[in-house]
């Protein structure tokens, strides 16, 4: 489905991807994980189009729709289910044109309706829609009376029920509560074409997709199956490297040595002169670089600590005069 070779992308003087190579199969769920900063997200603008890569080849099938969910919907006076609708551009496209079609060529557009199912739109979209929390009668209210974060959602409720060819997901558990990520979970693991999503939920990479695609070190590598799979793999891949590498830096050690040693000898310049081509022939071994990490590291409290720890009644906060927060009560105990 997707096809990344030789990817060189620079940015603010620091290299992003570095000759990155990698092939995602047909109908894949991948897993994107990497440290913080390392490129994840800038991999999807890339992918979109929305940056360019200084080379390499970025590639895909002509006709294949690739979709992301990367910012809210709009709060517009249309309604939450004909909002979501909407994201079926053909379905849309087929339905408007019913009204200005030729008679010869209705007969064409009813049956790609039926093709794509479009009388099930409906009831599809309220599926989604009431998986990822929203109500019966919130669809048909305006998109204007939700807040940011269920306007977040229902741009993740139209991206799935558009079903791209390629979908890019960037962190989708971050405005869900614990319901609507386990059915975001199931539904992925469902989801009939391609997906890449970053998540820092080992829930969903452990759930949800077939693959994970390891960024690294301006590299790419893809591993089979999930990403406690991942770590095991990548754990034993790390060891043989090692390994392998201890034995060719022995190897080259020794080569040297006859060289120093025997270099200057004249009976032995023919053998010398033998031992370091071998030794140019020796093929540069690297190993997998640990990811840094910062622990945090709670101490234990002196002495017994009375509920609540933290406590808030009508906190109100924001930034000069603009209130993000307004009347919160908020209460947090030991359990």
């Amino acid at each position: 489905m997707l096809q990344i070779h030789e990817l060189v992308f620079d940015s603010w003087g620091r290299r992003f991807f570095d000759d990155a190579t990698i092939s995602l199969p047909v109908g894949s769920k991948v897993g994107l994980v990497g440290r913080n900063g390392v490129g994840k997200s800038t991999l999807f603008k890339l992918i979109l189009g929305q940056l360019h890569q200084g080379s390499g080849e970025i590639g895909y099938p002509k006709a294949a729709r690739i979709a992301s969910v990367d910012q809210e919907h709009p709060a517009t006076p249309v309604s939450l289910l004909d909002t979501v609708l909407a994201a079926d551009v053909e379905r849309e496209t087929l339905t408007a044109s019913l009204e200005t079609a030729d008679p010869e060529h209705l007969g064409e557009i009813y049956a790609r309706l039926s093709e794509i199912g479009a009388d099930r739109a409906p009831s599809r979209a309220a599926e989604i829609l009431s998986g990822l929390g929203f109500s019966h009668a919130d669809l048909a209210r305006p998109m204007a009376e939700f807040s940011g974060g269920w306007r977040m959602r229902v741009a993740l409720a139209a991206a799935l029920f558009a079903e791209p060819d390629l979908l890019l997901l960037d962190e989708p558990t971050n405005y869900l509560d614990l319901e609507g990520a386990l059915w975001l979970e199931a539904r992925l693991k469902k989801y009939p074409n391609s997906a890449i999503i970053i998540s820092h939920d080992r829930e969903i990479l452990n759930n949800s997709v077939d693959h994970i695609l390891h960024l690294h070190s301006g590299k790419l590598d893809l591993y089979p199956g999930n990403y406690d799979n991942f770590e095991t793999q990548r754990a034993e891949r790390a060891r043989l490297l090692e390994s392998n590498k201890s034995k060719i830096d022995a190897q080259r050690a020794h080569l040297q040595a006859f060289v120093d040693r025997f270099r200057a000898t004249a009976s032995k310049a023919t053998q010398a002169q033998s031992r370091l081509k071998q030794l140019a022939k020796l093929p540069p071994v690297s190993i997998v670089a640990a990811e840094r990490t910062a622990p945090f590291i709670l101490p234990s409290p002196e002495r017994p600590v009375a509920p609540p720890l933290i406590r808030l009644e009508g906190a109100s906060a924001g930034y000069d005069g603009s209130p993000i927060l307004r009347n919160m009560d908020l209460r947090l105990d030991l359990d």
